[in-house]
């Protein structure tokens, strides 16, 4: 019987504090954020809701342009694997740090949103999906504004997150 794994990580939260990209000697951009993710019920014996909330740790590679739109408060869909890395700290201790490696994230809003160019990460009212592989440091346009009513054929049951 052959072996089967699967490592994917879906996350749909909030971010945490503003994206940070930096360089490796190399040139490849490397962005860090952290999504909040929250759980809610309601406590059996109290009946009052309780809430929990768990902070992840998310790189993305090659996307330098993505820091700019990935702000405090934002809503954010990440897709992605698990990865565990070990490294020694000022004291000689060895320390292990679990990571989201992101392939794709996708801009829902959140604070600040509006209607505008990317604005809220929302281009003409649609989230705008960035694509691990769309770094590079070249911005792709931005699909052309149709009426409501238009149906775009662009748009396939693949692409959407659910």
């Amino acid at each position: 019987m052959a072996s089967r794994s699967v490592n994917k990580v879906i996350l749909l939260g909030h971010l945490g504090k503003d994206a940070e990209t930096r360089f490796t000697p190399s040139g490849a951009a490397v962005t860090n954020f952290t999504v909040a993710t929250n759980r809610r019920w309601k406590d059996q014996q109290t009946g009052e809701w309780k809430e929990e909330t768990d902070w992840h740790n998310v790189v993305l590679w090659r996307a330098e342009n993505l820091a700019n739109y990935l702000t405090k408060g934002k809503q954010v869909y990440v897709e992605g694997k698990l990865k565990t890395r070990s490294y020694d700290d000022k004291d000689g201790n060895k320390r292990y740090v679990t990571e989201v490696m992101a392939d794709d994230v996708l801009l829902l809003g959140g604070r600040g949103e509006g209607g505008g160019e990317f604005e809220g990460g929302r281009e003409g009212g649609r989230p705008v999906s960035m694509p691990r592989g769309a770094g590079g440091g070249q911005r792709q346009a931005p699909p052309q504004r149709q009426a409501e009513q238009d149906f775009d054929p662009g748009i396939t049951d693949d692409d959407i997150p659910f």
